[in-house]
């Protein structure tokens, strides 16, 4: 089933849900309307075509809010997103055989928990000019990691990919965020808003969409600590780019410079104008569509990932679906889909196949079609270029 367009869900108490989500579970859209009635939503929640389930908010859900944030909704990963870098060479200029480009990525990039051992002078360097988190938030074992975890991958579904588009022309493309420091500053203020909330004796729904007000005593805190994790996750994939195109330079002996870069956040909220109101627009596994703006929207590991221009829907608030979005959660995954099945469908590429079985979570069956979920937004996004991976390095 397909189709191009939203369609807007009555959520309750004056509010709705407009959606994209043309497969959406039952649990997903009832989530979504929860969220629509929150007091501090202030206008449709917009659903996006690869929605699910997460805490508190739905994932691929775009939520207004004025003079107010639900810290749960921007998420935990903050600042979470993508990367594409489109370089000069093509399919013909790569060695047959792959793999001593992966093991150089793989060197390169630490991935799971792994960091580096120590910060890079580019970590030091960004760390001396951003400064610090708030102090309070964050303890001094978090601290001394920033610096190592610049640069490096995380684990689930975060990844680095080698890719081809439909004239052969080679991509780098990557997914990852604010590593541990964004977690535990998120983690931090999910709990403060849970007890401002209680202490203004303010309703909640679900305590997950716990939400701080403009002049509430963590509202500052939490905004700057958010808007610094956002940074910290956009160097952070700026230094692994280098670090993987230097690898496959190694590894190739091409020059894998860049023709040109794509970056976005989709786990992230920013100030915006919309319907002639200045808002917080929190993307919650989406990415911004305004007209004209580049964004990389990626499948499962066994599927296509596309470079797109947004189309500037106002009902979607500018935005656009972040991937291919789960059919499945992990536990399900790893008990239905076996290392076998996961060898046979990554059949083509190069990956980590010795660690198949670590990666049954994240096979392609554990996600929906990406082709169908472009097919639900081509009101919000055209498609510039579609990316087939050669070579894929998951976190794990």
């Amino acid at each position: 089933m397909s189709r191009t367009g939203p369609v807007t869900v009555d959520a309750g108490a004056g509010r709705s849900v407009v959606s994209w989500a043309f497969d959406a579970e039952a649990e997903t859209l009832l989530q979504a309307q929860r969220t629509a009635r929150n007091p501090a939503v202030s206008g449709p929640v917009a659903l996006m075509a690869d929605a699910h389930v997460g805490m508190g908010a739905t994932i691929g859900s775009v939520i207004p809010t004025e003079a107010a944030i639900i810290p749960a909704a921007v998420g935990v990963d903050l600042g979470c997103g993508m990367t594409a870098v489109r370089t000069s060479h093509t399919a013909s200029q790569l060695p047959d055989d792959l793999t001593g480009a992966l093991d150089a990525i793989a060197a390169a990039v630490p991935s799971g928990f792994n960091a580096h051992p120590e910060a890079s002078s580019a970590a030091r360097t960004w760390l001396r000019e951003h400064g610090l988190p708030n102090k309070a938030a964050v303890h001094n074992k978090v601290k001394a990691k920033m610096g190592a975890q610049l640069g490096t991958l995380g684990g689930g579904n975060h990844f680095v990919e080698m890719s081809l588009d439909t004239d052969d022309g080679v991509w780098v493309v990557l997914h990852s965020g604010s590593r541990g420091v964004g977690n535990a500053l998120a983690s931090i203020h999910i709990k403060a808003a849970q007890k401002t909330c209680r202490k203004e004796g303010r309703e909640l729904e679900d305590r997950d969409l716990a939400y701080l007000m403009e002049g509430d005593d963590g509202f500052d805190a939490y905004v700057a600590d958010m808007l610094w994790a956002q940074e910290y996750a956009r160097a952070n994939r700026k230094l692994m780019t280098e670090a993987a195109l230097g690898a496959l330079r190694s590894a190739t002996g091409l020059d894998f410079a860049p023709a040109e870069t794509i970056d976005c956040h989709h786990n992230y909220a920013e100030k915006e104008t919309h319907g002639g109101a200045v808002v917080w627009v929190t993307r919650k596994g989406a990415i911004r569509a305004r007209e004209g703006d580049r964004g990389v929207i990626p499948g499962s590991m066994g599927d296509d990932t596309y470079v797109v221009s947004g189309r500037g829907c106002a009902e979607s608030y500018c935005s656009a679906s972040h991937g291919a979005g789960r059919l499945m959660s992990r536990t399900r995954a790893k008990q239905e889909i076996t290392p076998k099945q996961l060898t046979e469908l990554m059949e083509g590429r190069t990956w980590q196949a010795h660690q198949a079985a670590k990666l049954t979570d994240e096979a392609p069956g554990a996600y929906r079609s990406i082709a169908a979920v472009m097919e639900a937004q081509q009101d919000l996004v055209t498609i510039d270029h579609r990316l087939t991976a050669v070579l894929n390095y998951k976190g794990c």
